[in-house]
């Protein structure tokens, strides 16, 4: 059965818009109704409208301002307006804002039916063109946003960017050194409403607790030595638009209260200064650290871990990520090459096969510094193994012998239960000595099929 279309009628006339919805209802649409703009704006985000017909001339928030608000939050909404007022200069700045058309009233309804169903269809072939220009993206292994990599563990990820992108929530993302955190907390910054916005960020343990404390919230004049003028800080870069807090389980107790405050009540006052500043940001947080565990331990905040983990995304290990290692190794060839002005066609046998054996422990990060060295080093027209910076994998036993042909998830699995094994089955004290978190361990064993029993014997 064919979705039916919803379509938001903005009209400060009564008539005017009560006669259009009974027509609009006729032609089996479904119908809003809003007596100004600043109702449209509250009605379109709790029922997203396919179409908008709106009046220009209206109290509290005119046609135009409503247009290119709603045009800048969705650029593929068709938006149609109507005026007694026929001269061109407001067709001209309706259509500037972001109009798909215009008719002048009163509304010859024919002649607005076809130009609402030509703007649905128009509407039906864009998303029909991006739908397929992102199949492309995934077949040739792009991603999102400047993220590479068309395995499903990375789907996954899509999948919840896209999901929260067009919300306010806070969002905590989570994974190892090097997994590409940054560039997902832009990827879901530019696919929000937010994306004209300034996106800020701020790693959090390059600076000292005084430091870092300033660099979040500004200061006031003379508030410490040095402090030699007023300065703002990243929350007000930010307002409107995101900021991303990289290494957020870093950030001393104090600083983790008064960044709780402003998560809860969108205040604070700069360093030195008693006047609040209301700001209006969506944060994105980045970590390394099991948060959860940092809580139990009395190193983190429990209700800031709350307020940060409203909506948790994993970034996975590039080794759990299949074929996107030479995906990526590829991406990256072809940067440094075009960077270099290198004249390099590809990598050899021997070269792709020690990229897909290597465990890769700095993830993205290490692949993309081994590539540029290996492009730079580089005298042949192909990369070669010896071209690049790391050792060929190898699984020992546990007697000395190395197991020959072994797969990465052959060594990855024979790593976690071998160290298991030795800790006596503490997830822990192995995660420790393999430096990868105890949820990834879990999870291991999850796929291993081997929970239950590590349970009992835990």
């Amino acid at each position: 059965m064919e979705k039916k279309a919803r379509v938001l009628v903005v009209d400060d006339e009564i008539a005017a818009r009560t006669g259009l919805a009974k027509l609009l209802a006729s032609e089996d649409f479904i119908v809003d109704l809003a007596e100004d703009g600043a109702n449209a704006v509250a009605i379109a985000s709790e029922h997203p409208p396919d179409v908008v017909i709106t009046d220009l001339k209206m109290p509290k928030m005119d046609g135009i301002e409503l247009t290119k608000k709603l045009h800048d939050e969705r650029p593929d909404l068709p938006i149609i307006v109507t005026t007694a007022f026929g001269d061109l200069t407001n067709a001209v700045s309706a259509m500037r804002a972001g109009a798909e058309d215009y008719l002048t009233k009163p509304v010859d309804f024919d002649g607005l039916m076809v130009i609402v169903q030509r703007a649905l269809e128009r509407r039906d072939l864009k998303l029909e063109a991006e739908s397929l220009r992102t199949q492309l993206r995934e077949r040739d292994g792009e991603g999102l946003r400047g993220l590479v990599g068309a395995s499903a563990p990375m789907q996954k990820v899509y999948r919840l960017a896209k999901q929260v992108a067009s919300s306010r929530a806070t969002v905590l993302v989570t994974g190892e050194s090097g997994t590409g955190k940054g560039e997902l907390a832009r990827a879901i910054h530019e696919l929000g409403p937010r994306k004209d916005k300034p996106f800020v960020s701020l790693h959090c343990t390059a600076l000292a607790e005084s430091l870092l404390e300033s660099e979040l919230f500004g200061h006031e004049k003379g508030a410490f030595t040095g402090a030699d003028k007023r300065r703002i800080g990243r929350f007000e870069q930010a307002n409107g638009g995101t900021l991303f807090l990289d290494e957020v389980g870093e950030i001393p107790p104090l600083t983790q209260v008064k960044l709780l405050r402003v998560l809860q009540e969108r205040t604070f006052e700069r360093v030195g200064g008693n006047e609040p500043i209301t700001v209006d940001v969506r944060v994105v947080a980045a970590t390394n650290r099991d948060l959860a565990q940092d809580v139990r331990d009395g190193k983190f905040r429990e209700d800031l871990y709350y307020r940060l983990n409203v909506v948790n995304i994993e970034m996975p290990p590039l080794r759990v990520r299949g074929e996107d290692v030479m995906t990526l190794a590829n991406h990256f060839l072809r940067r440094f090459v075009r960077e270099n002005h290198k004249s390099i066609e590809g990598f050899t046998d021997a070269a792709r096969a020690k990229i897909k054996s290597h465990r890769w422990p700095g993830n993205v990060r290490e692949l993309e510094n081994a590539i540029e060295r290996a492009v730079v080093l580089c005298e042949g027209g192909r990369i070669d193994d010896k071209d690049l910076p790391f050792e060929s994998a190898a699984v020992n036993s546990g007697n000395g012998v190395k197991i020959p042909g072994a797969t990465m998830a052959d060594i990855e699995r024979h790593a976690i239960t071998s160290t298991l094994a030795a800790c006596g089955g503490s997830t822990t004290k192995a995660a420790e000595m393999l430096e990868i978190s105890v949820r990834t361990i879990q999870y291991r064993l999850h796929e291993y099929g081997m929970a239950k029993s590590q349970q009992q014997a835990s």
